[in-house]
């Protein structure tokens, strides 16, 4: 694991990044290689990858990171990429890999309340791709809104937003 973080850090090669990633994010089945990533800073160096302009080696990024954040120590060190997830989650294409993958990663991460302050300025975004998404992009879409819902917290910001 620590070979393919340096790897990850070393290499400016698309494929390796692609092949590095993956192989983190099927690692990441295993809850101690959770741990062992984590305190090997290989979740700042997977979620360094997210400001990739490739968009598979973004989409395994993801990927990866979504994996990662079914721990809670992880996703404390997650959430300083929330913002920077809902902003690829706007800007890539309608329906697109990347897209559904970073809607993955935002539905882990608001399973609980903890970070749904940081997902606020996309309820907007997300009512568009519920309107506009293909079935495979509604159904994560609802799965982002469920989770934001159940937070009594959120339903002015849920009731409010223009779309």
């Amino acid at each position: 694991l620590q070979k393919l973080i340096h790897l990850l850090q070393a290499t400016d090669d698309p494929l390796i990044q692609e092949q590095a990633l993956i192989t983190l994010s099927n690692s990441a089945a295993f809850s101690v290689n959770q741990d062992i990533i984590r305190n090997l800073d290989g979740l700042s160096v997977i979620g360094g990858m997210l400001s990739n302009c490739i968009p598979k080696v973004k989409e395994k990024a993801l990927n990866a990171l979504n994996n990662l954040s079914m721990n809670i120590k992880n996703q404390e060190e997650i959430q300083v990429f929330i913002t920077q997830v809902c902003r690829t989650v706007e800007s890539a294409p309608l329906n697109s890999d990347v897209q559904l993958a970073g809607l993955r990663l935002l539905t882990n991460m608001s399973v609980t309340s903890d970070y749904h302050q940081k997902m606020i300025n996309s309820i907007p975004c997300f009512l568009h791709l519920l309107s506009e998404g293909t079935e495979r992009t509604q159904i994560q879409v609802l799965k982002v809104l469920v989770n934001l819902s159940a937070n009594p917290a959120m339903a002015r910001h849920l009731l409010r937003a223009q779309v």
